[in-house]
């Protein structure tokens, strides 16, 4: 029993080392809030208020986060009758996407569950790291090809259905996004 104990730590010290190096020789090709564009709040509870919506007219009662690249939260939304959990599906969701998205190049976080259940790649690694959940039900918001937030959406019966309802979330506001260039801390929907 001690042999077996003492292999599996040297295969989960051997899965994180892996998954540090794929990390690094990545993270040189990330883009992450290089541009100096940040999403005004306006958009960021647009994108959250239309997730919610979204799940609500399928029947879903769900919570809504918005991250920004540090992986702070932006606006959190807890819909109506959703229960207290959704709030921190949501988070980690947008929180996985926002930290793992740049590095792999992913879009939605369906793409990291995929990812994360790979034993021969970082797999194990990532989901040991704290607040990430590789699970379905998170959308990159992308300003230029570059992920300058991302949308969480957790309490549907599965998270291919959060997904749905985030990717719709997004959807909502991308054309204003696209439009929008002004330098960080500045209005980009339309105000001055």
């Amino acid at each position: 029993m001690c042999g077996d104990s003492h292999l599996n730590i040297k295969s989960s010290v051997g899965s994180a080392i892996a998954a540090i190096f794929l990390l690094a020789s990545h993270s040189a090709q990330a883009q992450v809030a290089q541009s100096g564009y940040s999403l005004p709040l306006s958009l960021a509870v647009e994108a959250a208020t239309e997730a919610i919506h979204s799940c609500e007219g399928q029947g879903y009662a769900v919570s809504a986060s918005v991250v920004d690249t540090s992986g702070v939260v932006k606006v959190q939304l807890k819909g109506d009758h959703s229960t207290i959990h959704t709030q921190d599906t949501s988070f980690r969701k947008a929180y996985t996407l926002v930290t793992f998205g740049p590095i792999f190049n992913l879009d939605t976080t369906s793409q990291i569950e995929v990812l994360a259940k790979n034993p021969a790649g970082p797999g194990p690694a990532l989901t040991s790291i704290p607040n990430v959940l590789a699970l379905a039900g998170g959308a990159a918001i992308k300003h230029n090809n570059e992920i300058v937030a991302a949308l969480g959406v957790g309490g549907a019966p599965g998270g291919a259905k959060d997904e749905a309802c985030a990717e719709a979330g997004v959807a909502k506001i991308h054309d204003r996004l696209e439009a929008a260039a002004a330098p960080t801390g500045r209005a980009t929907d339309g105000r001055q």
